[in-house]
């Protein structure tokens, strides 16, 4: 089963978590409750969205390592010719 996030990521979420639940405690239930939430769910989503451009990045490369060994593989026909 593929890892959905790596450790880095994991960490990043529960820090974040935690300091959100903290401050939920400490702030109350106020209109700052509102930017904790914010932030939290900014977070989540670079988080989100790093792990899309890791998984393109990923095909992207896949396709050009395919191009390359069409390339070569073409290339050494036409010189054996």
């Amino acid at each position: 089963m593929k890892k959905l996030f790596d450790m880095g990521n994991t960490l990043v979420i529960v820090v974040t978590f935690i300091l959100f639940t903290i401050a939920l405690f400490v702030k109350g239930f106020s209109k700052d409750l509102l930017l904790e939430s914010g932030v939290l769910l900014v977070s989540i989503k670079i988080i989100m969205m790093n792990r899309t451009n890791s998984n393109s990045n990923k095909e992207i490369i896949k396709k050009l390592d395919e191009l390359n060994d069409k390339l070569n593989h073409s290339n050494n026909n036409s010189f054996e010719k």
